[in-house]
């Protein structure tokens, strides 16, 4: 443990973002603990990969951007990533390091839906907030989670009061345009019990900028009965490090639903965790990866049961190209009295080229007997007889590739449940296919 850590932010500047936002005492004092603690803690050691020789510090400062009447003062890529639903509604969007839109429907509204910025609902719902802002991912687990609650901003609070059925789905916006801007958003959802709510998120940066570093943590909590499904894309410029934590606390019969895309061009590390506690909960993770050039990649799906009866489903699927290289874990751990506990995953990674590299580790941590648990796993390049089957059949060699690969990827696109979110990440993956 060391105590002589260099960190890229300081107490004056933790106190001066409070002020800023004019925040509660209760939240000025957490940062302070939070940076305090960050200088004690040690960077966390993702599977065989060293982040300690990324570029970790380029955290930048805060810098304040101005609201806008409508998302079309956007520019164009990040427009582009809005679906027509959302349009006018129902949407949130924070440019670097402020939210400068909100929209929710009267309807919602009324029904006791909450959706604004964190930052906003730490003062307005500050007694709601506080219960659980920082409650599943906890600030002293390392260095970058401390941080993270030191310097958080914009954000997302989502409240879905008991017995609510969202039906439209609501979408954020998360866009860096400027890279010396603090770019640390804060996802927080709370379903309250037998509540229903679809949530879906695209993370885009322009494609100019120096070096910066996206520190982002996501908090779900879903009360019994409740069903949450939460979409996720990470489209970042290879100038950016992302560091993304994600995770669910799921009590009794509660659904958690995650897919995520991680489509960014430079290095990612990221945790997507399902924390089953109540009896009968279930949650289901699809996560799809494509890396090109020389990006390094560790992507980690976790299920931790404690619930008897409890459910977790995870299906992997990652492309590689030129010299890219991704760690792909899955770790199932059904911990002791979960009984009748069921875990499923599969990981499997497809290279495209001689120099790509991919690693899958299944791992199933059984401290329970009555239960099932399985898992698959497989590292591979495009079959040669299966693209010359296909030509035989008039298809050119590039097609049939694009076929194939479009066929691996597919268990995890077909889940998406807007079509207009599918239909971005299928031009995503031709993006970084080159296809």
């Amino acid at each position: 443990m060391s105590t002589n850590t260099i960190l890229p932010l300081n107490p004056d500047a933790v106190r001066a973002l409070s002020e800023s936002k004019s925040e509660p005492a209760w939240l000025a004092e957490l940062r302070l603990k939070a940076l305090e603690l960050a200088g004690q803690l040690e960077l966390p050691k993702p599977e065989k990969t060293n982040i300690t020789r990324w570029n970790l510090d380029a955290y930048g400062a805060p810098k304040a951007s101005a609201p806008i009447a409508s998302p079309a003062e956007l520019p164009q890529e990040a427009l582009a990533l809005i679906t027509e639903a959302a349009q006018g509604e129902n949407l949130l969007v924070q440019k670097d390091s402020s939210v400068v839109y909100t929209r929710l429907s009267a309807e919602l509204a009324s029904q006791g839906v909450i959706f604004t910025s964190l930052e906003e609902a730490a003062r307005e719902h500050a007694e709601l907030v506080q219960s659980y802002l920082m409650q599943a991912v906890l600030v002293e687990e390392n260095r970058l989670t401390a941080l993270h609650a030191a310097a958080w901003n914009g954000g997302v609070f989502l409240y879905v009061p008991r017995n609510v059925d969202v039906k439209v789905p609501l979408q954020a916006l998360f866009y860096a345009e400027d890279s010396s801007a603090t770019f640390a958003p804060h996802v927080l959802i709370v379903a309250e019990a037998n509540s229903r709510v679809t949530y879906v998120d695209n993370y885009l940066s322009s494609d100019k900028g120096k070096p910066q570093v996206h520190n982002g943590v996501v908090e779900v909590f879903a009360k019994p009965g409740a069903k949450v499904q939460y979409s996720s894309i990470h489209a970042f410029g290879d100038h950016v490090v992302d560091l993304s934590y994600r995770r669910a606390v799921l009590e009794n019969d509660s659904r958690m639903e995650w897919i995520v895309g991680e489509l960014n061009d430079g290095k990612a590390v990221s945790e997507t965790t399902s924390i089953l506690k109540g009896n009968g909960s279930e949650s289901d993770a699809k996560v799809l990866c494509v890396g090109s050039n020389d990006q390094s990649l560790n992507i980690t799906t976790h299920a931790i049961h404690f619930g008897m009866d409890s459910d977790s489903q995870m299906i992997t699927r990652a492309v590689m190209r030129d010299s890219a290289s991704a760690i792909i874990n899955g770790i199932t751990k059904i911990e002791k009295g979960a009984t009748r506990a069921n875990g499923e995953q599969t990981e499997k990674v497809l290279m495209l080229s001689p120099k790509a590299r991919g690693d899958a580790n299944p791992i199933l941590l059984i401290d329970e007997d009555d239960v099932t648990a399985g898992h698959a796993a497989s590292v591979g390049q495009v079959n040669p007889e299966q693209v010359y089957y296909m030509m035989s059949r008039g298809i050119s060699k590039q097609e049939a590739e694009r076929l194939i690969i479009y066929g691996f990827l597919a268990p995890v696109v077909a889940e998406i449940p807007l079509e207009p979110i599918r239909n971005q990440l299928q031009g995503m993956i031709e993006r970084k296919l080159g296809r």
